[in-house]
């Protein structure tokens, strides 16, 4: 199938982009990479009025490490981001994860900010924005705003984003001394939609964070407290409460298996990767 007959803007500058969807309201959407949305256009699943293209704006292309940040503009590459020289430093947990994100061509065009917006239950960048505690920054005409990663998430492929908005960058805070980091997946094959993604925190006071994706609506996160006793029984009682579905890729009690032992996995090796 092709996509139903759309206006195209190719967007040069915020303020041209930021009209467009204020012109185009809920029938406007914002493409940058389009791996997500194209499928979709082209199976119909989604019929937007107006496609405003914002690759062409330079402030939305820069990744910026500032003091405890580090911020990617809305059109970056996720193969931009995977070769940033300071990634490995700044943000370990990211650099765990990319190489899991699809396949090198996708990450070729892909940007990291329409991983965030797609909000795919598998996707494993949003599961490291909401590991980390990031933040995403939302824009509309008059207006900017930041919201918490884990309040940004409201459902599968659900966000908080509204008509005539469109998200500008996101950020992630950067790595602490004496902090861990671990991600682990397992997919039927290497690319493919993880059927359990783990992203481990384990910090200098002995407390950590596991957070997982693939199971629940959105990605969920289990604090764990320093020296935490019955590791075992929490991440059961955490697997339960994800309430995992049957579906084609996996079983509900697989996928809470897969909480349970890759969850302790990806937490053991946080803890041993503390600097």
């Amino acid at each position: 199938m092709k996509p139903a007959p759309f206006d195209y803007v190719a967007a040069t500058e915020m303020g041209e982009a930021l009209e467009a969807l204020h012109q185009g309201g809920t029938e406007a959407r914002v493409i940058a990479g389009g791996q997500s949305l194209m499928p979709m256009l082209n199976m119909r699943l989604a019929r937007p009025a107006t496609l405003v293209d914002i690759t062409r704006i330079p402030e939305l292309s820069r990744i910026e490490a500032k003091g405890d940040n580090v911020t990617i503009g809305a059109a970056v590459r996720q193969s931009t981001l995977e070769r940033w020289p300071d990634l490995a430093d700044r943000v370990p947990l990211v650099r765990a994860a990319l190489p899991w994100v699809g396949h090198t061509q996708l990450r070729n065009r892909g940007t990291v900010c329409g991983s965030v917006a797609h909000a795919d239950p598998s996707a494993e960048l949003p599961l490291c924005l909401i590991a980390l505690g990031g933040t995403v920054t939302l824009r509309r005409r008059r207006k900017t705003r930041a919201v918490a990663a884990r309040d940004f998430f409201q459902g599968m492929m659900s966000t908080d984003l509204a008509p005539g908005e469109m998200i500008t960058s996101v950020t992630f805070p950067a790595h602490k001394t004496g902090t861990g980091y671990a991600f682990r997946e397992v997919a039927r094959r290497h690319g493919d939609f993880a059927i359990v993604a783990c992203a481990a925190i384990a910090r200098p006071d002995g407390t950590a964070t596991l957070s997982v994706g693939g199971v629940a609506d959105t990605p969920r996160t289990l604090d764990l407290p320093a020296d935490a006793q019955g590791l075992d029984e929490q991440l059961n009682e955490f697997a339960w409460h994800l309430q995992a579905r049957d579906d084609l890729h996996a079983t509900a009690r697989y996928r809470r298996d897969l909480v349970r032992q890759l969850g302790r996995a990806t937490l053991k090796e946080a803890l041993s990767c503390r600097d």
